[in-house]
């Protein structure tokens, strides 16, 4: 039995029956209010919670959020050390493992994921059949969920060596895909990835390698991208890591569970978020009509994107590290004039008291999307952008999904708000639907 102080006590007013529920890690179990129920026949008592604004579906060990102190930790190391000191894969290592690894560890990782790079030739004609205009990310979901068809033997999910290869496979590929969704959006011919350099510096060269015979990065720009890879590595339950849950849970293979989620991803609430603040700061155009844009956000008339976060209450840790981030950026790529306007934007909203009041501190994709076209990349490329670095958070959350035995396949209840039970009608007596019906 639980401690009695670590315990709820529930009255039913309808019955005026009393419940005593445990209470571990500040959560009850929902299955437990079941038992809350006016007589034999009633189902009990479930929650009705739209969008998981308060429901924890799992337990994790991942990463760590606290919202109102503005906490990001992996695996319990502060995300601002983990940029600071590690490489990207380095930090997949971490996620995937629990652990950072050791000088021949991190070695091996590298040697294997780098060595899983290349993608089979069935897979570059799948993705020449695309439509010269398809967009980059619509490429990237289909292309992930086509590798299921390379590998048939992914669909031992339980096989602990099949799934660690397929987790390895992925991880090297997706950069490989991105690059070569990019590529044909614009027209020109694939590259090949390069075994000899880093993880971004080789995407770098998938994308932006013309007739040179070596593709030579920028250190400045590959560190840079390798930082932002860090930082959207994994971010908690999320709306692409639940869906990454969801699929698992029914042990689809990890390529479809991984596209399911990178469909999640695609959307303009979630990934996307980032091409729409430099279509707002487009908006603004100069740094005189900031002034008379906030005002239009204070009555409604728009919004100030880049700002508030469904978790973040303080300023988001990664908003600080991109910040800096782009200094260094911009001292390679020259004066940026979005930026400006976007850090007066910044200076202004953080002594406003409308913003302050509401938390509106600055997120993640404030600053990540002038930084990106500022290293040379097309708007349309951003949400893959944040799909590459986000497959390994997405593969550790699938991992330890398949471990948790309390774990099964995902099926939420429903509020029933429709009918009864109803005649039939025939169709001679049958009146039209009204327009917009549900």
């Amino acid at each position: 039995m639980p401690d009695d102080k670590n315990t709820l006590t529930i009255t039913d007013n309808r019955t005026g029956q009393t419940y005593t529920l445990p209470v571990e890690k500040g959560t009850i179990r929902a299955m437990d209010l079941r038992k809350i129920k006016t007589g034999p026949e009633d189902f009990g008592l479930m929650t009705y919670d739209p969008a998981f604004m308060n429901t924890a579906s799992c337990r994790s060990a991942i990463t760590y959020i606290d919202g109102d102190r503005g906490i990001l930790r992996y695996r319990g190391y502060p995300i601002e050390v983990l940029a600071e000191h590690c490489t990207f894969l380095e930090v997949c290592y971490l996620l995937l493992f629990g652990e950072l690894p050791t000088e021949t560890q991190l070695k091996d990782w590298e040697y294997e994921v780098t060595h899983h790079t290349m993608l089979h030739e069935s897979t570059k004609k799948f993705m020449e059949g695309f439509r010269y205009d398809a967009h980059p990310m619509v490429m990237f979901v289909s292309t992930v969920a086509a590798l299921s068809s390379v590998y048939p033997e992914s669909r031992n999910v339980h096989d602990p060596v099949i799934r660690m290869h397929q987790i390895k496979r992925l991880i090297g590929k997706v950069p490989s895909i991105a690059a070569m969704s990019y590529r044909h959006s614009v027209g020109f011919p694939y590259v090949y990835p390069d075994n000899d350099l880093t993880y971004p510096e080789n995407f770098m060269n998938m994308l932006w390698k013309m007739v040179e015979p070596k593709y030579a990065a920028n250190p400045v720009i590959a560190r840079a991208l390798d930082i932002l890879f860090i930082l959207h590595a994994d971010h908690e339950q999320n709306c692409s890591a639940n869906a990454m849950r969801a699929v698992g849970s029914s042990l689809a293979d990890p390529y479809l569970a991984t596209s399911s989620a990178a469909a999640a991803l695609s959307g303009p609430l979630h990934g996307g978020a980032n091409e729409e603040v430099l279509r707002m700061l487009d908006e603004i155009g100069t740094k005189a009509n900031i002034p008379a844009y906030i005002a239009k956000v204070k009555d409604g008339k728009c919004k100030l994107m880049g700002f508030g976060h469904r978790i973040y209450k303080n300023y988001d840790p990664r908003a600080k590290i991109i910040k800096w981030t782009a200094d260094r950026v911009f001292e390679v790529t020259g004066h940026n004039p979005k930026l400006e306007i976007a850090l007066e934007l910044e200076r202004i909203a953080l002594q406003d008291e409308y913003f302050i009041q509401r938390k509106l501190y600055p997120n993640v994709d404030f600053y990540s999307g002038i930084m990106y076209q500022a290293m040379g990349f097309r708007p349309e490329m951003f949400t893959v952008l944040f799909a590459i670095p986000r497959t390994c958070g997405w593969l550790a959350q699938w991992q330890e999904l398949l471990s948790d035995p309390e774990q099964k396949i995902a099926r939420p209840r429903q509020v029933w708000i429709g009918h009864e039970t109803r005649e039939f009608v025939p169709m001679e007596k049958r009146s039209p639907a009204p327009v917009g019906a549900r």
